[in-house]
């Protein structure tokens, strides 16, 4: 009996006990068998069960086909029995048998490729980069037009970052110190050493528009970095405080301050996201502000949300002011995301906002010619997209990138009007669904459709309705996104199912460690999914581990997917550091890197 065959088996026992759950285990019939199949005393066990309730039924069968195709009804049916099954060895695919385990922990990496991978991100943390490499981005020391497969940075190698943001042309990081570093040959093309440039101001966060670095600080300030190094050199240097009192000095590079007016006492900015002209900026009170964020073009689609704005007119000041978006006042935003050319928000209580290019479908509208642009935030009618059903939902949060956007949708299932008993199972249950919307031609959708043009959010099915069975706590969840990362034609959802990254050397030697799973999916000209080849795929997929030569090195000659090491304390460099490993869609541009 296979390994898939008894997955299933071990989640329809499981469905036996919860009725309500019987379209939604996708997802869990494939972590079930992984953590069946990694611990050869639950395969048996599980084994048996399932050859003991195939028996049963075999006999019953049979019994009944004798009987009613010879008329055998004297026949007794408690003399008919079935042998004990044999307990067949699964053919391995390679002839040579696997070398023996020395210790706990060789075991463990030798029977579980997750495990292998976990503890290579702790032990090498660092950057993977692939896709377009024109501009000595992903792979500064080579000279390939692209790079098919995940990569290593060596200037990276055992270096934690806060943030990572990469274009075709140019890259940005910021160091576990807070400074901030650039490379590529938009950056500077004497030099594709990635190098520090604005150091001291304990950045947190990155954006990037088409030629400047957004970078956010922890005391809330924001700087506006062009990415050139001829321009930080040569434009003009802001005025610095020292550690002197009453003496200032200038700026080592150029850059601009982005700070919003009249903030109230304590508030800050917590939040950017940046598209190709333009920044969204969301503060600590749930107010937003949007500015231009590039050198030598002005928001011109109305993702400012601020209507009639222009260069034209545009107030008195410096052409990048922030500005308020007052039809969101009163709102509690918390969720932003910025797309080439249009802006996305999500207020407490669920309600998604849109406003900018609508040319696509982006911001969840039909098309319409005579109204390509929507200057001014617009509320999604998300209740339109569960019509029928009892189910009422809440947008937990946003993505977007290029010309699509991204919802994610909490429904939560309650009583209808009038409704029969029946109905009334499984209510407060929460399923998890994700919506995109936009241009589809690259796949990008997710939808498993190539749709030039698509208004309304549309469901992606393999991200949505997922649930799995929770171990420790003993309790069936939703599946939700941890995380979700767009590019300009691409995207990769990081899920938060549940994790294990315990095991000890006081925990068994089939205790192993796995992490998040990874789908990616869309536009695949510049290789930036990762898979090793160019064709573009609409539905998500996996993809290899970073390291295939760590698994050969194993003598594992079955492919296994990649999986995200979730956030733990280890120890680095004989000293306890927090990380995780992250994601960053970029410009025709895929990177992990290890976060702190």
């Amino acid at each position: 009996m296979s390994n898939c065959r008894l997955s299933v088996c071990r989640t329809d026992l499981f469905r036996a006990k919860i009725p309500f759950q019987t379209s939604h285990f996708r997802y869990q019939r494939r972590q079930s068998h992984l953590r069946t199949v990694r611990d050869p005393t639950n395969r048996i066990r599980y084994r048996h069960v399932v050859f003991k309730l195939f028996g049963v039924l075999v006999v019953a069968g049979t019994s009944a086909g004798l009987v009613h195709r010879y008329g055998l009804s004297n026949v007794s049916l408690a003399a008919l029995h079935a042998e004990a099954p044999e307990i067949i060895q699964e053919p391995s695919k390679s002839s040579k048998r696997r070398r023996a385990a020395v210790s706990k922990e060789e075991n463990r990496d030798l029977i579980s490729s997750q495990h292998l991978q976990v503890k290579k991100s702790w032990e090498n943390p660092g950057v993977y980069a692939w896709g377009c490499n024109t501009g000595r981005v992903v792979a500064p020391d080579s000279a390939d037009a692209v790079i098919k497969t995940p990569r290593r940075i060596s200037f990276f190698d055992d270096v934690l970052l806060r943030d990572l943001k990469l274009d075709k042309g140019f890259g940005a990081a910021i160091t576990e110190k807070g400074d901030l570093i650039q490379w590529g040959a938009d950056h500077d093309t004497s030099s594709v050493t990635p190098r520090p440039t604005l150091k001291g101001k304990d950045l947190v966060q990155l954006a990037i528009s088409q030629d400047r670095i957004i970078a956010l600080s922890s005391k809330g300030v924001v700087y506006s970095v062009p990415v050139s190094h001829a321009d930080q050199r040569d434009g003009p240097k802001t005025l610095e405080p020292t550690w002197l009192p009453f003496w200032s000095s200038r700026s080592r590079i150029s850059y601009r301050k982005l700070q919003p007016s009249n903030l109230a006492w304590g508030e800050k900015v917590s939040d950017i996201s940046a598209g190709l002209e333009h920044v969204v900026l969301r503060t600590s009170n749930g107010r937003l502000f949007t500015c231009a964020a590039a050198n030598d073009a002005f928001p011109s689609k109305g993702q400012m949300g601020v209507p009639g704005l222009t260069w034209t007119t545009r107030p008195e000041g410096s052409y990048d002011q922030p500005h308020e978006v007052s039809t969101l006042r009163g709102f509690d935003i918390k969720k932003i995301a910025a797309g080439d050319y249009h802006s996305l928000a999500v207020d407490s209580e669920g309600r998604a906002f849109a406003f900018g290019d609508n040319s696509c479908g982006q911001l969840g509208f039909d098309y319409n010619p005579e109204a390509v642009t929507i200057d001014a935030p617009s509320l999604l009618p998300i209740q339109k997209l569960y019509a029928g059903t009892n189910l009422s939902p809440k947008v937990t949060n946003v993505a977007a990138g290029g010309v699509n956007s991204f919802f994610t949708i909490d429904a939560t299932r309650v009583a209808a009007q009038g409704g029969e008993e029946s109905d009334k199972v499984g209510l407060g249950r929460v399923t998890a669904d994700t919506f995109s919307c936009g241009q589809g031609i690259w796949g990008a959708l997710g939808n498993g459709r190539w749709t030039h043009i698509q208004g309304t959010p549309t469901k992606i099915k393999a991200l949505s309705g997922l649930f799995e069975y929770d171990e420790e706590k003993s309790v069936v969840i939703p599946i939700r996104l941890a995380r979700l990362s767009v590019g300009a034609t691409h995207a990769s959802a990081i899920m938060d199912n549940v994790t294990h990254v315990g095991a000890s050397e006081q925990s068994s030697e089939n205790d192993t460690n796995w992490g998040a799973d990874v789908l990616w999916w869309g536009g695949n000209e510049q290789y930036q999914l990762g898979t090793g080849k160019r064709n573009n795929t609409s539905n998500p997929t996996y993809i290899p581990p970073l390291d295939v030569d760590a698994d050969k090195e194993k003598g594992r000659r079955e492919e296994h997917r990649f999986q995200i090491t979730p956030r733990k304390t280890v120890k680095l460099n004989r000293r306890k550091v927090s990380i995780e490993q992250r994601i960053e869609c970029g410009r025709y541009t895929s990177a992990v890197y290890s976060g702190t």
